[in-house]
C-alpha cells in the first residue's frame, strides 16, 4: 500500500481548499470546475499529544513529528471511466495513492456551484463510486480476457486460471453493478491474487463531510446521510468545516490559533482528525525515540518487528540489531522519567521477534 491519502470528490465540493488547510500550502482554488488539474503534494506532520508530553518529560534540543503525504486529486465527474473531464489522467492519479479521503459537500450555498445543480450527498458519492467501479471494471476485463486466451494454450496458466478465473468473475459481477471490490474481497489469499492490478476499489475510504460554520458541533441532514453510507461500507467519517479551517491554516501563531478554536467552539481543529485517521488507515503507527539532542516521531506499519523498525532509522541499524531497550509512552507519562521507569522495572530488553507496539520509546543497540 502507498503511504498516501489522495482527496477526491466532485469538482467544487471544497477538497482543494481542504487540501490547503491540511498542508498549509497553497492548492489552486476556484468556483468553477477542473481548477485542479495536475495533483498537489503536500506532507504533513501527525498531530500527536504523546509527543508533546514527552518533549516535556525529555526536553530536547530538536523535536521531529511523524509525517504522512496528502494528494489533493482534481474532480471526478460522471463519465470519467471514459476519460470525461480529464477522467482518466485524474484515475491515474487515485491508483498511486494508498487510501482514499472522499470529500462530500455537506452544506448549502446558492454562491457556489455545484456540478450538478443540486446538494445530494448520496447521488455524489454514488457517481464518484460507479466512476471508480467502472475503471476497476476495464482493468479486470482486460486482465481476464488475457488469462483465458493464454489459458487455451499454456498449462501453467491454466492451474493458475482454476484459482485467479472465480475471482475476476466475482469481480466482474461486482463492479459493473458499480459495487467495490473490496466489497468481494474478504480473504488475504484472494487480495494477494489481485494485488498486481492495483485497484481503486480495493483501497480503504475515509469519508470527510465538508460542512458550513452552521453545522459545526451538530450533524445535519447531509452528515447523517454520508454516515449511513459509510456504515454499510465500513468506512471512517470525518466531519470538517473547510472554510473554517482554511481560516485557521491562515493564522501565524500556535496562540491564534488555540484562541481562533476556543472562539468557535472547538476543541481542536476537525484536520488533526483527519490526518490521524488517515495515518491509522494506512495502518500506519508511531514508536518514539528520545533524549537530549532529539524527540522524534517514526512511523512503522502495524506489525513490524525491532529490527525492522531499527531499519526505519538507519539500516545499519537492522543489519547489526542486538537488541532493543523498550518502554511505553503511558510508561514515561505515569513515572515521570525514565529514571523512575527503569526503577519501577518498565524498561525491557527486546529481541528480534518482538512486535513493536505504538508508542513504544526505543533504543537501539546494534554492532556492524
Amino acid at each position: 500500500m502507498a503511504l498516501n491519502c489522495g482527496i477526491v470528490g466532485l469538482p467544487n465540493v471544497g477538497k482543494s481548499t481542504i487540501f490547503s488547510a491540511v498542508t498549509s500550502a497553497p492548492a489552486e482554488a476556484a468556483n468553477y470546475p477542473f481548477c485542479t488539474i495536475d495533483p498537489n503534494v503536500g506532507i504533513v506532520s501527525v498531530p500527536d499529544a504523546r509527543l508533546d508530553r514527552i518533549v516535556s518529560l525529555i526536553p530536547p534540543k530538536k523535536v521531529v513529528p511523524a509525517t504522512v503525504e496528502f494528494v489533493d486529486i482534481a474532480g471526478l465527474v460522471k463519465g470519467a471511466s471514459q476519460g470525461e473531464g480529464l477522467g482518466n489522467r485524474f484515475l491515474a492519479s487515485i491508483r498511486e495513492v494508498g487510501v482514499i479521503a472522499h470529500v462530500v459537500r455537506c452544506f448549502d450555498n446558492p454562491d457556489i456551484i455545484h456540478v450538478n445543480n443540486r446538494i445530494d450527498p448520496a447521488s455524489d458519492i454514488e457517481t464518484i463510486n460507479i466512476e471508480l467501479a467502472l475503471a476497476d471494471l476495464e482493468t479486470v476485463e482486460k486482465r481476464y480476457d488475457k488469462v483465458t486466451r493464454l489459458g487455451r494454450v499454456d498449462k501453467e496458466v491454466q492451474k493458475e486460471n482454476a484459482v485467479l478465473i472465480p475471482i475476476l468473475e466475482r469481480l466482474k459481477e461486482a463492479l459493473s453493478e458499480g459495487n467495490s471490490a473490496r466489497s468481494v474481497l474478504k480473504e488475504e489469499d484472494e487480495i494477494k491474487a489481485v494485488y498486481d492490478l492495483h485497484l481503486i476499489t480495493m483501497k480503504p475510504v475515509i469519508y470527510v463531510c465538508n460542512v458550513d460554520e452552521d453545522a459545526i458541533g451538530q450533524e445535519n441532514d447531509y452528515v447523517r446521510t454520508v454516515r449511513e453510507i459509510a456504515e454499510k461500507e465500513n468506512s471512517q467519517v470525518v466531519v470538517i468545516c473547510g472554510k473554517i479551517e482554511s481560516e485557521i491554516a491562515a493564522l501565524e501563531s500556535e496562540e491564534d490559533r488555540r484562541e481562533f478554536l476556543e472562539a468557535a467552539g472547538l476543541e481542536e481543529s476537525g484536520l488533526n482528525n483527519l490526518i490521524r485517521c488517515a495515518y491509522s488507515t494506512l495502518g500506519l503507527r508511531t514508536f518514539f525515540t528520545a533524549g537530549s539532542d532529539e524527540d522524534r516521531a517514526w512511523t512503522f506499519h502495524e506489525g513490524d518487528k525491532a529490527p525492522r523498525c531499527a531499519g526505519i532509522i538507519h539500516t545499519d541499524f537492522e543489519k547489526g540489531f542486538i537488541r532493543a531497550e523498550v518502554y511505553n509512552c503511558n510508561d514515561l507519562f505515569e513515572y515521570g522519567s525514565e529514571l523512575k521507569v527503569k526503577e519501577a522495572g518498565k524498561l525491557r530488553l527486546e529481541g528480534k521477534e518482538y512486535v513493536v507496539q505504538d508508542g513504544d520509546i526505543m533504543h537501539f543497540r546494534f554492532n556492524v
